[in-house]
């Protein structure tokens, strides 16, 4: 894997040139606009990069982009991977090591998630605090490679806590409804039964989804900080649940992205 890493870092450097990403953000489901608000110096299509993974999702682009947010050089994932595509918890995470080995000090990360809190309503943004993994893998089984991070690192601040909290300074000064709170990580794709729903938060989460948790894991065995914030767009919670479309779900993320996107951008500038 190692090898792999560095093959295709080389190949990457060799595109963008001097440029040196201080940042890393991966976009979730619906939330790609942030892209637009880069000023983009060079992109990357995913199927162009030796070994990186493609995204076979049609909601998801595949772009690497590279440029500069509020002044702060960044790297974006224009387009995540899941493990119910079909890929290995380390295919999902590779970005994340590549991005690591260009030299991004922070990784911030997006996601739509569903409401498993009766006080967290749909179109609300959450940060995730910390989360609990129920995904049927863990990225980092197999032969450590000690380059990359310790066989068993820590995961006491599994997101770095002053920019959870500058995160939410950024968002009551914006009147933006923003909470903070423990995200559920699933294997998807199928939604969750109302029993599902039930159990996930008699068991601590506030929110629920199928992506973001491995990435988190490999940030943290590399030492890199992360910072995560969910858009919630549906309800679990409700006695009775109401059937929810993929449509449904893009629509609410998309009429949420601005706000998201006004405290990423504000983050990242200070960071």
């Amino acid at each position: 894997m190692l090898e792999s890493i560095q093959h295709t870092t080389a190949y990457i450097k060799s595109r963008i040139g001097d440029f040196a990403p201080e940042a890393g953000i991966i976009l979730g489901t619906g939330l790609g606009g942030l892209v637009t608000e880069i000023e983009v110096e060079k992109q990357l299509m995913y199927s162009n990069i030796p070994d990186f993974p493609i995204s076979t999702l049609e909601f998801h682009s595949g772009k690497l982009i590279f440029g500069k947010l509020n002044g702060v050089k960044v790297v974006a994932m224009q387009g995540r991977l899941h493990y119910y595509e079909g890929y290995t918890m380390q295919q999902i995470t590779f970005p994340v090591r590549v991005m690591k080995m260009l030299g991004i000090k922070t990784l911030f990360v997006s996601n739509a998630s569903g409401s498993l809190n009766p006080a967290f309503k749909k179109g609300d943004l959450m940060v995730i605090a910390d989360h609990i993994n129920l995904q049927h893998h863990n990225p980092l089984v197999g032969r450590n490679e000690e380059e990359l991070g310790p066989r068993f690192p820590d995961m006491s601040q599994p997101y770095k806590r002053d920019l959870i909290n500058k995160a939410l300074e950024i968002a009551s000064a914006n009147n933006i409804i923003c909470h903070k709170g423990v995200y559920v990580a699933v294997t998807g794709p199928n939604l969750e039964t109302l029993a599902e729903y039930k159990y996930l938060r008699i068991i601590g989460g506030d929110a629920v989804g199928m992506s973001t948790v491995p990435e988190v894991i490999v940030a943290n065995h590399m030492g890199l900080p992360v910072f995560a914030i969910s858009v919630l767009t549906d309800e679990g919670f409700n006695e009775t649940l109401e059937p929810v479309s993929v449509e449904e779900i893009l629509a609410v993320a998309y009429k949420a992205e601005p706000q998201m996107t006004l405290i990423l951008k504000e983050l990242i500038a200070g960071f």
